[in-house]
């Protein structure tokens, strides 16, 4: 039975090239309670048109821990907040060989590399990419960095070293950003990402839901993502950390979450779009539902907090009917007693939370 959000999907998969209007966008993000099973297969019409049933799993690596001189109000690896994220230095080499080894291990398709810092500094930068030279040259994994800030230097390196995909978030709109960060702007971060796209890396850029922005901030955010037409668009759900700015802010409802996901997957048809940070907590028992909508997520937890564990996310997506994409393309089964002997991330120092 045609409803208005399978003829949505039409209107999306008739010419993935075009734009579905705002008003259509934001009547995604008020569709009734009894409607969303509807607007999830639509959303998985679309989804499935570019993805098929595959699934592909991330993996975190803090390899620099807190100390940040950024501000960003969500994130408890800042220095400006009392936020007990912990510190650590940047991790050798070898740590983020074993570390793309265990998510290699965990069938993940990109293993990505991150640190806490306003930009990588010459030392960190080598490390990273030492790091990614050797993992290319044992695995078949795709390589992804959050290092904060780049110059186009910076990015043309990181690219000649293997890295795949640089991910650098706008967090939320424009208008919004400067109630969230004042330490940097928001243009800062878009010319980041135009210098990672011009180094010939994927750019994956999404934001997080619940930073008490407006729906036309959620709004504004989808569409600039998609001018900006980054290839990966990673959406997280606020888990307020104490100590923090936002501390106190409310999860983000899960119905909520899901029409959220779904809007993002009718302004962004083609795109990977990752159901990311806050998944666990903020959908609970509805987690299966955003692998309609979104095509990849992170497993065995987020930076500093713990996650689902890679043996629990292949069980869900066996459990749903999906099955695992590899980074050589290959599809292969779920397998979650195969991954079983794998637990959640190696969180250094094992405190709360950051950002993801």
């Amino acid at each position: 039975m045609s409803t208005p959000w399978s003829a949505l999907a039409a209107e999306s998969l008739a010419d993935p090239r075009s734009m579905i209007s705002r008003d259509a966008a934001r009547s995604v993000l008020h569709a009734p309670a009894d409607e969303l099973l509807a607007l999830l297969d639509a959303a998985f019409t679309v989804r499935r048109a570019h993805w098929g049933r595959r699934v592909s799993l991330h993996v975190l690596d803090n390899a620099k821990v807190g100390a940040c001189p950024e501000d960003c109000g969500f994130c408890s690896q800042s220095s400006k907040y009392a936020s007990p994220s912990g510190e650590a230095p940047m991790k050798s080499v070898d740590d983020l060989v074993e570390g793309a080894r265990r998510a290699h291990a965990a069938r993940a398709k990109r293993y990505c590399m991150v640190t806490a810092t306003r930009g990588p500094s010459q030392r960190d930068l080598d490390t990273i990419c030492a790091a990614a030279e050797r993992i290319k040259s044992e695995l078949d994994i795709e390589l992804c960095a959050s290092l904060g800030l780049l110059t186009a230097a910076k990015a043309q390196r990181l690219a000649a070293s293997g890295v795949d995909r640089f991910n650098h978030n706008l967090e939320t709109s424009e208008r919004h950003y400067a109630q969230i960060v004042s330490t940097h702007t928001w243009a800062d971060r878009v010319e980041t990402v135009k210098h990672a796209k011009d180094a010939g890396m994927d750019t994956c850029c999404g934001g997080i839901v619940g930073l008490g922005e407006s729906e036309e901030d959620l709004l504004d955010l989808a569409f600039a993502l998609r001018a900006l037409d980054v290839d990966s668009v990673p959406v997280n759900f606020l888990d307020a950390r104490p100590g923090t700015p936002l501390a106190g802010y409310p999860l983000v409802e899960p119905g909520y979450a899901l029409r959220a996901l779904c809007m993002f997957r009718f302004v962004h048809p083609r795109t990977d779009l990752r159901v990311a940070g806050g998944r666990e907590i903020t959908l609970r028992a509805l987690q299966s539902f955003a692998l309609y909508p979104a095509n990849s997520i992170f497993t065995q937890g987020y930076l500093t907090t713990g996650g689902a564990t890679p043996s629990a996310d292949h069980q869900m997506i066996k459990d749903a009917g999906f099955e695992l994409e590899l980074a050589s393309g290959e599809s292969i089964p779920a397998d979650p007693e195969a991954v079983a002997h794998l637990a959640g991330p190696t969180r250094r120092p094992s405190l709360p939370l950051a950002r993801s």
